[in-house]
């Protein structure tokens, strides 16, 4: 069934912009509610944020659909998305919320769903909200003596720091490490740097000033062009850089050297693997991963368990087949051990314990496969469905057939933004920036003349 509302990580939209209104928010408040209204004990809903401007406006909208539906309202207030999906479990909460746009600018904002296990819902509880979203919700109002109540609950943030620092092992502290961490003016810029410092470390923090219009902007995992300056600046050891709430990281090595997920996870599931930890003998990444990732794994007899793209379906993946390591090349990292969606903390703190474990400088931790050439470019499209057009299947198709032997072809409509993103990698760099250029003109062209 085509959805309306939900993409591959909740609804997501710009701001005061159909369909992330007020209304919208307050009504997924009301049909979330009365969806997880199970039982006769009295129901709650904890509710998160990142630090957007808009963040104040769907937050209340959201409470008073919550509260309508016979809900009461636990709010956070800025907390990352991690905590969120934690603390829906530890607070025994019927439904948790996080109201980000994650890693887009501070225009956007977005609704994402945990249900009491503290994972994303199922795509048949996601359509069930969509259906009753456009419906008239004045049957599902509480009688006026079960309107729910809402409040800000303290303390949170220093539960979340515990739930992280216990990740690691005991024996592990990051005395003598430098960590330069950006925080992307996001939702983690107070518990993250408390965290590291907290463990031992030395620690510089920018991006940790958010003024609701700032997230995102020239920091963060996105744009670590700022850390990597501070990472010189400052001689860190170390650079991390999380998202606007802080589900995903990268990493920066002491020469400056971005390090993406691909070879986060490898670290991980090494380290992992030589310690017996490691379950279902690899790891959960997405179609988008590098093919130099699969080659590793295999080398050293592990395997690599593609998804389409988004986290939860790494996570669903991981779920079925009784993975503990999973994620994406953008930074996603779950690890189920420890949480229920990607933790960009948890993660760092995984790859800083192999850093103080081996004693061996970031760079050479980090780099433990040389990435296969790849190229990702976007088309940006106003409408139609250029993928179905007959010419564009056939330039699809022939592509495929030329990488058949030596690369892989990737091409998919983003589930967050009006794109399509075209993603090839083989050996042969020139044959690949070929094919994708090719593609992007005859995708470009169709998308024209539509």
């Amino acid at each position: 069934m085509k959805r309306r509302y939900f993409g591959t990580d909740g609804i997501r939209g710009q701001s005061n912009i159909y369909p992330m209104t007020p209304d919208l928010a307050m009504r997924v408040g009301i049909a979330a509610g009365t969806i997880f209204h199970r039982g006769s004990h009295r129901h709650r809903v904890v509710i998160g944020k990142d630090t957007r401007l808009s963040g104040y406006m769907l937050e209340n909208a959201i409470v008073a659909g919550f509260t309508a539906a016979g809900v009461d309202a636990f709010v956070l207030g800025p907390i990352p998305t991690p905590a969120v999906a934690m603390l829906t479990r530890s607070l025994r909460a019927d439904i948790g919320v996080m109201i980000s746009a994650s890693h887009n600018p501070y225009q956007d904002n977005g609704i994402k769903l945990f249900g009491p296990d503290g994972y994303k819902l199922s795509d048949d509880l996601e359509m069930k909200i969509e259906d009753m979203l456009d419906k008239d919700m004045l049957e599902h109002l509480a009688k006026s003596e079960n309107i729910g109540r809402a409040k800000r609950i303290d303390g949170v943030h220093d539960r979340y720091i515990e739930h992280a620092k216990r990740t690691l092992p005991r024996d592990v502290t990051l005395q003598g490490l430098r960590i330069a961490i950006d925080c992307a003016n996001g939702a983690a810029y107070k518990v993250a740097p408390a965290a590291l410092w907290e463990l031992g470390a030395d620690v510089v923090t920018i991006g940790n000033e958010p003024n609701g219009t700032n997230i995102n902007l020239n920091c963060g995992s996105t744009s670590p062009i700022a850390l990597q300056k501070k990472v010189d600046e400052v001689r860190a050891d170390i650079g991390i850089a999380l998202d606007g709430d802080a589900d995903r990281v990268i990493i920066v090595d002491e020469t400056g050297t971005i390090i993406d997920g691909d070879q986060l996870m490898a670290v991980i599931a090494e380290s992992w693997a030589e310690s017996q930890t490691l379950r279902g003998n690899g790891i959960v990444a997405t179609v988008m991963s590098n093919l130099g990732l699969e080659r590793f794994l295999d080398d050293r007899g592990m395997s690599l368990a593609r998804t389409a793209v988004g986290d939860r379906y790494v996570v669903e993946h991981m779920r079925q087949h009784d993975y503990n390591v999973g994620g994406e090349q953008s930074g996603h990292i779950v690890l189920s051990d420890y949480g229920t969606t990607g933790d960009g903390l948890v993660a760092a703190l995984q790859i800083l314990a192999a850093v103080k474990r081996t004693g061996k400088p970031v760079s050479e931790v980090c780099r433990r496969f040389e990435p296969v050439p790849q190229l990702l470019r976007n088309v940006r499209i106003s409408g139609g469905k250029p993928l179905e057009d007959i010419h564009v299947r056939q330039a699809i198709a022939d592509a495929e057939s030329e990488l058949s032997r030596n690369g892989r072809l990737v091409i998919r409509p983003s589930g967050t933004e009006p794109l399509i993103r075209v993603m090839a990698e083989g050996d042969d760099r020139g044959q690949i920036e070929r094919i994708v250029g090719g593609l992007i003109d005859v995708i470009s062209s169709v998308r024209s003349a539509a």
